[in-house]
């Protein structure tokens, strides 16, 4: 049930710089695609990362939004998107619907003609019902993955967190050890080494990609300095590369964003004890859910009942995710403010043509 305190009123006003990923990090909310390190990646691949914030009568913060803005081709206008956004208490409605007021105010001021948000909330009828009064449409499309699988690391030692997955998954894990696959901490210099890994994994799983100064942006970003939010993490036999991820950590939460692997030696697990030694390090980092990031949209049933017979877009990539005994969970999804209604119907019509959002973030 949603508080039915009143919260003070809320007064718009920017929260600085140095203040911006503190409280991102703290807020239950608060997701790595909310920092400002995640604007100034987007910002170098084709976006305008705004920012605005809410603050309360007591001077603190109580919301914010990072904002990525972008031009559409054929004179289509500007759509701004706030990626697991914004970052507010939802349970307090008046502080959720002053951190909606300050995005559009954002969005208004860049001349764009909707505003496309996927919050961070779960799929429940509360919730939905909360984005309906505050006057958004779902959407059919999403940009992040609405379905993902949740690892807890909220145990008392790490061994706990090896005897909920699946047998065979701990099996692959102990494998890759003893046949001496090892795990080294990567960082800008391993960028094209990564990328070369994306390619092949890109053909082998047919899926699309970033550029490679795309990855070795974020590397500058997010992996410089000890108390960096990622880690790139490689696994080597005998010194040969053969598979690589990218795994965020702020707050409580870790998310596993990138994954790739060579053709060789597949038969040594290397993806399985990498992703084990990235929980290692989330927990070490105090994070209590390890979030696998991105699942078939089915629900757990259906993803049961299919996962040994279908190859298809993410099917193999859930046959590997459920091995490591997370909870499959569902994201609300996307959601819309339109404010200017002919140039969205125009933008979904061409949507429609291209058979693509033209928003991938």
């Amino acid at each position: 049930m949603r508080s039915r305190q009143v919260p003070p009123r809320a007064r718009l006003r920017e929260i600085p710089d140095s203040e911006w990923d503190n409280f991102v990090s703290r807020h239950p909310h608060g997701h790595i695609l909310q920092t400002r390190a995640w604007g100034q990646l987007k910002a170098a691949h084709g976006w305008r990362a705004a920012r605005a914030s809410v603050i309360s009568d007591q001077n603190g913060p109580v919301g914010a939004a990072l904002a990525l803005m972008r031009a559409l081709p054929y004179g289509l206008g500007r759509i701004a998107y706030i990626p697991r956004g914004p970052v507010v208490n939802w349970d307090d409605e008046r502080y959720a619907e002053a951190a909606m007021r300050t995005v559009y105010r954002l969005a208004r001021h860049h001349g764009a003609f909707a505003v496309v948000l996927e919050p961070d909330l779960l799929d429940t009828p509360s919730d939905r019902h909360l984005l309906e009064r505050l006057k958004l449409k779902p959407v059919d499309f999403s940009v992040q993955p609405r379905r993902t699988i949740w690892v807890n690391l909220d145990v008392d030692e790490d061994v706990d967190i090896l005897t909920a997955m699946k047998p065979k998954t701990r099996y692959n894990i102990g494998l890759a050890k003893r046949r001496g696959v090892t795990v080294r901490v990567g960082g800008v210099d391993d960028a094209e080494l990564f990328y070369a890994m994306m390619r092949t994994t890109a053909e082998r799983d047919a899926f699309a990609i970033h550029p490679l100064s795309y990855y070795r942006d974020f590397l500058e970003l997010f992996t410089r300095g000890a108390d960096a939010p990622a880690r790139l993490l490689i696994a080597e036999y005998r010194r040969e590369p053969l598979a690589a991820l990218i795994v965020t950590a702020l707050g409580e939460r870790a998310t596993y964003l990138y994954g790739a692997s060579t053709n060789n030696h597949r038969e040594l697990m290397p993806t399985y004890l990498l992703q084990w030694e990235a929980m290692l390090w989330a927990r070490q980092r105090g994070c209590k859910t390890y979030d696998l990031w991105g699942v078939p949209d089915e629900d757990e049933a259906t993803l049961e009942a299919n996962f040994e017979k279908r190859t298809d877009g993410l099917w193999g990539v859930y046959r590997f995710k459920r091995g490591f005994g997370g909870q499959v969970v569902r994201h609300i999804g996307a959601w819309v403010c339109v404010l200017s209604p002919l140039r969205w119907w125009l933008f979904n019509r061409a949507r429609a043509v291209r058979k693509s959002t033209g928003l991938a973030a």
